[in-house]
């Protein structure tokens, strides 16, 4: 075979393994979705590809007004900076303009992005046109020697430039000498550059995409926290205490769940998740949500009714003064009837004032209503008074059925006003053509008032139908609403009540008992009640447990 045979058999194989070797790193950059890894797996790909000692991968700052450092590899001198190896690099950026506004052209990598052109130098210390002293100091304080440079534009699908490539010192694979850059592999390195861009972009564009989902859930969630002064804050204490509980889950080696462990996907879908499981309540009317008094609608009626009461004693005034006067004209003034008369209705007048203060008493959400007060307003609501020659009652059946309600402000038809959000944020979330690795987030999101015992809602789901997932965020849900110092409707409850109630709901087969396990033993609402509780609230610790 002759030298011109051998020479052509070795270029053909070189190009198979350069063709092999470029298809390998492209798959390699298409693959990799976290940031750091691929930043560091451009420079390790193009270094291996040219067989260089040393790569710098700069990228155009926020501002698009320098360079900033992202990664720094040098074998022979056991550089690697940047990337997932977590050593920060506090070299300053380098500048795409001077003082002057002018270009600066003299540095090679802020030369390369502006003209958005590959530069190949053979020796940096035998070059004109590029300021090098920032190189030939680093030489000199480290005992290397910068010799052959390729400097590479990394061009976007909008041939905007998104960071430079730079390799530094080419090795000779055989003599291990340093050579400079083959003009042979500059197009194949160029192209590695361009596939290493594309790659970067895609990464973060689906980053950037995911930061903008990310933020426009949580912007829903603070609009529907802020329908009412009163719940602002409620989805994002939940969603956190949500995400601590599957973290301490994951970790936790003990009982039932001991081999329960979410990964990474299933984190996310239930952070999601959390984020929009009161996305229904954005249909809510206001006044259900802020209903603080029992008889609020769009404004407290309350004040109706005070009104109602005072035009009944004025009634009663005139009823009075009307006898009154009819006595002392067919029988003069009669000293004793007229007394009787007045002595009668001051006792009407006194039972009005009674009757009025006990409405709007019991207008006034409370922990609980006794039958017998019940019974109290129901007589008084049969109580008339004449308006323009119609009987009226004292109480509409409206204020009646209000003023009854046993504990808190809600009867029932704001109850299924409000239940009626978990089914909306089913419908709403089913909506959103979310991924595979996110499909159960509209489930998860909208079962967090799901009972083991099926007399939750929407759906009534019962037992294994729930998932773990949903299964904490109700545990979540339910331990932010008790403990919550912000509620027009209560007092802030005390920590051991909450906790007891949580027992109860256990007991009465509502919530996952196992999980409720965790959450107390390993301290969670111990935790979250020293971050968010009033310290007057705080009457119970993890270590009670053992009393």
């Amino acid at each position: 075979m002759s030298n011109t045979e051998k020479e052509l058999k070795n270029l053909v194989q070189k190009q198979r393994e350069q063709t092999k070797k470029l298809i390998d790193i492209g798959i390699a950059l298409s693959a990799e979705k976290n940031i750091s890894v691929l930043l560091e797996l451009i420079v390790d790909s193009a270094r291996e590809f040219t067989n260089a000692d040393g790569g710098t991968l700069y990228l155009v700052g926020a501002d698009e007004s320098s360079l900033e450092f992202e990664i720094v590899q040098t074998d022979s001198l056991n550089i690697r900076m940047g990337g997932k190896t977590g050593e920060k690099i506090n070299w300053p950026p380098v500048p795409l303009h001077k003082e002057d506004g002018s270009a600066n052209k003299e540095n090679v990598s802020a030369n390369v992005a502006i003209t958005k052109k590959l530069v190949n130098i053979s020796d940096v210390y035998d070059v004109e046109g590029f300021n090098f002293e920032g190189t030939r100091k680093f030489d000199e304080s480290t005992g290397y020697r910068s010799q052959s440079m390729l400097v590479i534009p990394m061009l976007n699908h909008e041939n905007e430039i998104i960071g430079v490539l730079q390799l530094i010192n080419a090795k000779d694979p055989e003599t291990d000498k340093t050579i400079p850059f083959p003009d042979e592999d500059i197009d194949l390195t160029a192209s590695v550059a361009s596939q290493a861009a594309i790659a970067l972009t895609n990464v973060r564009l689906i980053q950037d995409l995911k930061e903008l989902f990310d933020s426009f859930i949580k912007t829903i969630a603070t609009a529907i926290d802020e329908k009412s002064p009163y719940t602002a804050g409620h989805i994002t204490r939940v969603a956190n205490l949500t995400m601590e509980i599957a973290r301490v889950v994951n970790k936790t080696k003990w009982g039932k769940y001991a081999d329960l462990t979410f990964n990474e996907d299933e984190m996310e879908e239930l952070r999601l998740a959390a984020w929009m499981h009161d996305v229904g309540k954005i249909t809510t009317p206001e006044h259900v949500v802020d209903k603080s008094t029992k008889l609020e609608k769009i404004f407290d009626r309350v004040d109706l009714l005070k009104i109602r009461f005072e035009a009944i004693k004025y009634q009663a005034y005139s009823e009075l003064y009307r006898k009154r006067a009819e006595l002392i004209e067919s029988k003069g003034n009669n000293s004793d009837q007229i007394k009787k008369l007045e002595e009668e209705y001051s006792e009407k007048f006194s039972q009005i004032q009674a009757d009025a203060e006990f409405c709007i008493q019991a207008n006034a959400p409370g922990e609980f209503m006794e039958d017998e007060a019940i019974e109290h307003l129901v007589e008084i609501a049969k109580k008339t008074f004449d308006l323009n020659g119609v009987s009226i009652n004292y109480l509409s059946e409206d204020e009646l059925e209000n003023l009854s309600i046993k504990r808190g402000t809600l009867n029932k038809s704001d109850r299924k006003i409000i239940e009626n959000h978990a089914m909306m944020t089913l419908k709403m979330l089913n909506e959103l053509p979310f991924s595979k690795k996110l499909k159960n987030v509209p489930a998860y999101a909208a079962s967090h008032h799901e009972k083991l015992n099926g007399t939750g809602y929407p759906l009534k789901m019962k037992g294994e139908e729930i998932s773990s997932q949903a299964r904490i965020m109700a545990i979540a849900d339910i331990f932010e609403a008790l403990t919550a110092k912000d509620r027009p409707y209560k007092k802030p409850m005390m920590l051991s009540q909450a906790v007891k109630i949580l027992g109860i709901m256990v007991k009465d087969n509502h919530i996952d008992s196992d999980f409720v396990e965790i959450f107390l033993k390993e301290g969670l609402a111990e935790a979250y009640a020293k971050e968010h509780l009033l310290p007057a609230q705080i009457d119970w610790k993890t270590s009670d447990l053992e009393k």
